[in-house]
């Protein structure tokens, strides 16, 4: 234990930390969930993933911990952090999917207080998904889609759990019909897909000869 430094620590609450070392102690005293580390300097490390385990061993003067060494890249850090619950994961708006869309929506407007509280998960979910997203800059354009969603409290919530990678407009705009010379020749889902980058609304609920007809005059 004295080798390694806490890093960022835990949040849990100190009861948690007291009684969960209670229940190790009486189990044996092993940590069977390894702590992640990565050395800072020789012989010396510091808490990437499971800081909860380390403040329950801290807690009770253990000399010794059960623990996993992993690379000291960046990536590392933010996947081990992620994939042990103790940094929220974002979601990439520029192309995430309407099923990522939605999830992420859910769970930020379930969140206790939520700033998000009273927003329509189904509304904000299909509004967004059909905006231009790839080429946004940043999350303003989504107060504009008229969801619930506006500045201030409930558009800073949104950080959480989106960032944006936009692209130039040559890599979002595509021809009427670059690749296909009929519309007709596409599937829904491709007739979906060129809709959402061009820009067109209320593409998501119509039929295929719908979508023709809808593009056909884009």
């Amino acid at each position: 234990m004295h080798e390694i430094s806490p890093g960022k620590g835990t949040d849990a609450p100190e009861f948690c930390i007291k009684a969960a070392g209670r229940v190790l102690m009486e189990s044996g005293g092993r940590n069977w969930v390894p702590v992640i580390v990565k050395e800072i300097e020789q012989d010396q490390y510091e808490v990437i993933g499971n800081s909860f385990v380390y403040a329950i061993a801290l807690e009770l003067g253990l000399e010794r911990l059960w623990c996993i060494v992993a690379d000291s890249s960046e990536t590392t850090f933010e996947l081990t952090r992620i994939l042990t619950g103790e940094l929220i994961p974002k979601v990439n708006l520029s192309t995430a999917s309407r099923d990522e869309i939605q999830a992420a929506l859910q769970y930020l407007i379930e969140k206790p207080n939520s700033e998000l509280k009273g927003v329509k998960v189904a509304i904000a979910t299909n509004r967004i998904d059909e905006a231009p997203r790839k080429s946004w800059g940043n999350l303003e354009p989504i107060t504009k889609l008229k969801c619930g969603i506006t500045k201030g409290g409930k558009l800073d919530a949104l950080k959480e759990v989106f960032y944006l990678s936009p692209q130039s407009e040559l890599e979002v705009v595509t021809p009427k019909v670059a690749i296909h010379d009929n519309l007709n020749a596409l599937t829904l889902t491709q007739l979906k897909d060129m809709a959402k980058k061009l820009g067109v609304s209320g593409y998501s609920k119509k039929q295929k000869k719908e979508l023709v007809e809808l593009l056909s005059k884009a």
